[in-house]
């Protein structure tokens, strides 16, 4: 499939077509709109609100290995069943739900290649069934932190260079226009970005259609900034959710040996004492 490093973690429309009722195979939805499932959804599949189901709001953190495994016990997802996620907005937040699955070691998730978007634009069946799963009893590896990066790693990599840092926001949050997306609550108290960091807006690894770009276009595209492979790669955003889009992108399409999502992002980083910001390419001193 365009000559990615691991094609096997994707599958089109039409296999969901013809697979998504298949016995070890669980559909789940996840959108940034948590309304959209709904309105209508692939039929068989589950829904995860990312706010919700999806996160812990009292730790500001992803789930615990526990909660990882409540979540997937109660959709009837078995450890050596086949996991396949789609959302809207090409992927977002099914991206950071695959990414979970992975940090607890789940071996077999994929992405429905454009999402809910070709799905839709294909005319296929929606249905606002929703689908009632036997409970399964999941048990997920141990958390396998060498996807997740944290700060220390982070203010390691923007000060000695160690590694290359990817902001995959907007250019207008990239350079400290604006805070956040606009009706997106989550924000910090300053704009700019990390000290160092190149911008490679997650949204240029799709074409229209949702569907990612070719092998060589993706080389292309973050070859261009020095994301080459060659050093650690640290993907950032807001809230981790698009980062982990990219994360995607690049540990899996174009096969880097060394990926890490910083899902702390620009919410933790904005809104340190003290820390380093850029605005607009140059380097300010944080204060107040």
């Amino acid at each position: 499939m365009a000559n990615y490093a691991h094609p096997e973690v994707l599958v089109d429309t039409e296999w969901v077509a013809q697979h998504g009722n298949d016995a070890k195979v669980r559909l789940v939805e996840v959108d940034v709109d948590t309304k959209a499932y709904n309105e209508g959804h692939i039929p068989g599949a589950v829904a995860w609100a990312w706010n919700t189901q999806l996160a812990d709001p009292v730790r500001r953190d992803i789930l615990s290995q526990e909660q990882f495994e409540e979540l997937l016990s109660a959709s009837g997802v078995a450890p050596d069943g086949t996991l396949i996620i789609y959302g809207d907005n090409n992927n977002w937040f099914a991206a950071w739900a695959l990414w979970q699955a992975k940090i607890y070691g789940h071996a077999d998730v994929r992405l429905v290649n454009g999402g809910r978007k070709k799905w839709l634009s294909e005319g296929r069946e929606l249905t606002t069934e929703v689908p009632t799963p036997k409970r399964t009893q999941y048990r997920a590896k141990p958390a396998d932190l060498s996807l997740r990066a944290y700060l220390p790693q982070v203010q390691k990599a923007s000060a000695e260079a160690g590694a290359v840092l990817v902001d995959v926001r907007s250019p207008a949050e990239f350079s400290g226009e604006i805070l956040a997306p606009p009706g997106l609550p989550e924000t910090c108290q300053r704009g700019g970005h990390i000290p160092g960091a190149r911008n490679v807006p997650w949204g240029k690894a799709a074409n229209d259609d949702g569907t990612f770009k070719a092998a060589e276009e993706l080389r292309s595209l973050y070859g261009g900034e020095g994301v080459d492979g060659s050093k650690p790669v640290i993907a950032y955003c807001r809230i981790g959710e698009r980062s982990s889009h990219t994360w995607f992108v690049l540990k899996y399409l174009l096969g880097f040996d060394k990926v890490t999502n910083y899902d702390g992002s620009w919410t933790e980083w904005g809104n340190l004492v003290g820390a380093p910001v850029e605005r607009g390419g140059i380097a300010a001193a944080a204060r107040g």
